[in-house]
């Protein structure tokens, strides 16, 4: 269940691999671009590793623009060259829809690696993003989303996790992920059930992009939600007085969300303090409970 592989080349060095594409979920094929690029060099990210290449994947129809293309990599290659890793070509073809993203190697330690295994009782939760890019984003499609909110998931969705796990590392996290397609529902109960542990979210701490439980009340949901909330049925429990537009905001599908990191009591707080002066939206949304039995309750 962790978010990219590992190869281990020597007693020092392993390559980290992962790959990531999707359609477009903002209207600007340079911001398009970004937002893939941020959102596939979060895996390597998650598991404690340093990107050093990508390669492009482009799917494209017949009638798009060749400058449209043309950004989209521009998008691409720019956020790459910010994680410090290099575009080392990649592949394009034909297709019914467009899509986007990239095939990314990182390098690690093999005795660095932060996987979503490992979280302890008593560990608290951080997360280092807010939630809601999926609603927005929805919003987005709708043409109901404010160009504030547009504003606001923009920034969160290009922005690189590479200062939340350069702090998680740092902080000694015992169990990392990103908070992406599953959402944080589905995302949590991975790190629970690898950790063979249960885990208690607080709905009132969690950052929320603006707009989005307005836009959750009006129905603007994602369907990656609905195969998340099938997928969790008897996995999860919320409290009976969270309103439906909470239910629908935790399994909510993520896209360059943010790092949820299992981190030891007493480093905790200053954890949280680092990610903060680091100038991300973090919160302490929970805790690792003593019960071992991969369950999570948000109350």
């Amino acid at each position: 269940m962790d978010d990219a592989g590992v190869y281990k080349l020597t007693d020092d060095t392993a390559l980290v691999l992962t790959l990531d594409f999707f359609p477009p979920i903002v209207d600007d094929p340079y911001i398009f671009g970004q937002v893939a690029a941020a959102n596939a060099l979060s895996d390597v990210y998650a598991m404690g590793g340093r990107p050093i290449t990508a390669l492009n994947i482009l799917a494209v129809p017949a009638n798009i623009p060749a400058e449209i293309s043309g950004d989209i990599l521009r998008g691409g290659a720019d956020k790459v060259a910010e994680a410090g890793a290099v575009i080392a070509g990649g592949h394009s073809v034909k297709d019914n829809e467009l899509k986007y993203g990239l095939a990314v190697t990182g390098l690690i330690h093999p005795d660095k690696i932060m996987a979503n295994k490992g979280a302890l009782t008593g560990d608290h939760l951080l997360l280092t993003k807010p939630l809601g890019t999926g609603i927005i984003s929805t919003a987005i499609k709708k043409s109901i989303a404010s160009p504030q909110e547009i504003e606001a998931l923009t920034k969160s969705m290009t922005a690189l996790n590479k200062a939340a796990a350069e702090t998680a590392i740092e902080y000694g996290a015992h169990a990392v992920t990103d908070i992406t397609g599953f959402g944080l529902a589905g995302h949590t109960f991975e790190m629970a059930k690898t950790s063979n542990v249960s885990v208690e979210i607080h709905f009132d701490r969690l950052k929320l992009l603006p707009g989005t439980i307005e836009h959750a009340r009006a129905g603007a949901l994602t369907g990656g939600a609905n195969a998340t909330r099938q997928y969790l049925e008897g996995k999860i429990e919320l409290a009976s007085a969270l309103e439906k537009h909470a239910h629908d905001i935790v399994y909510d599908a993520q896209t360059s969300g943010g790092l949820l990191m299992a981190i030891a009591p007493d480093k905790a707080n200053d954890c949280l303090a680092k990610l903060i002066d680091c100038g991300l939206e973090a919160a302490d949304i929970g805790r690792v409970l003593n019960r071992r039995d991969a369950f999570i309750y948000i109350s």
